[in-house]
């Protein structure tokens, strides 16, 4: 991809996920999720209705009048981004990919953090962490995390969820908001998500294609493995192979959402032909 058309495809998602962010998720998003805490800002007349344990009994002493103390949400967080980018996400069959649904999510969090003054880092991962952004503020900061998610080619198709999770540990010592986005076709990470989750705030996005659920009646079919690269003739008229694909996959869902729940984080389901900002929005609310 050349400059010329990395930089209009980078515009356009901030167009669009700019407008989803400042209009609607700006406030959802600072309402979900809080402050490390309450710092003192200032002292004011006491009002009708104020609460009393707020009074400042020495500014009122000297004053002969009352007082109350005021207090800010100590607001500066940090949200993580962990994003899929094994062979998998190339997949689609209507109008977007995954990995297109998934830079849209991403960057509507991102620009949904940074209206509200908060650091936005990036993960990337196959079965290997293959790119980390540190988290930072600002515009620009955002729009080469959007240009990563376009442009970067993995080194790896394959996935390897618990690996970036224990690179999450290593590199944030502080508490952050964590988004995992994948479609958490593997398994085996429950032990490394409930660590994550006992000192992260985390929260599981699911994308996915419905042709991914259960394999249609098309006869012999050559397939390929998008992670293993493997080619494959499959059967599709058989109704014990299309069984067994989607109990596979079903396990597979099962897993995610139930490693999730168990760990206490959160998880969201969102098919590409779908509304993500539904989805988000729903998400939010439930949690504000």
């Amino acid at each position: 991809m050349d400059t010329k058309e990395l930089l209009k495809k980078v515009r356009k998602i901030e167009i669009k996920t700019r407008r989803l962010s400042d209009h609607i998720f700006g406030g959802e998003y600072h309402s979900t999720f809080k402050g490390r805490g309450m710092t003192f800002s200032e002292v004011r007349q006491y009002y009708y209705g104020d609460d009393v344990r707020n009074i400042d009994w020495n500014v009122t002493a000297r004053y002969n009048e009352p007082f109350v103390k005021v207090f800010e949400e100590e607001r500066e967080l940090t949200m993580m981004l962990m994003v899929d980018v094994s062979g998998s996400e190339l997949f689609g069959t209507t109008e977007q990919f995954k990995n297109e649904v998934v830079t849209e999510i991403a960057a509507t969090l991102a620009f949904s953090a940074t209206q509200n003054n908060d650091k936005i880092g990036l993960i990337l991962f196959s079965d290997q962490v293959e790119l980390y952004i540190p988290p930072k503020k600002g515009r620009s900061h955002v729009l080469r995390i959007i240009r990563e998610l376009i442009e970067f080619e993995p080194i790896s198709k394959r996935t390897n969820l618990t690996e970036a999770l224990k690179f999450l540990s290593n590199v944030m010592k502080k508490k952050a908001i964590v988004f995992v986005l994948s479609d958490f076709m593997v398994d085996d990470y429950e032990h490394t998500m409930k660590i994550v989750s006992g000192k992260h705030d985390v929260t599981g996005i699911r994308v996915y294609d419905q042709r991914e659920e259960a394999i249609p009646n098309l006869g012999m079919v050559q397939m390929q493995d998008e992670e293993s690269g493997e080619l494959m003739l499959v059967n599709t008229a058989s109704k014990r192979v299309r069984l067994n694909y989607e109990k596979f996959y079903r396990n597979k869902v099962n897993y995610f959402k139930d490693c999730f729940s168990r760990s206490g984080a959160g998880t969201i389901d969102c098919r590409v032909d779908e509304s993500y900002v539904k989805k988000l929005l729903g998400y939010f609310k439930q949690r504000g």
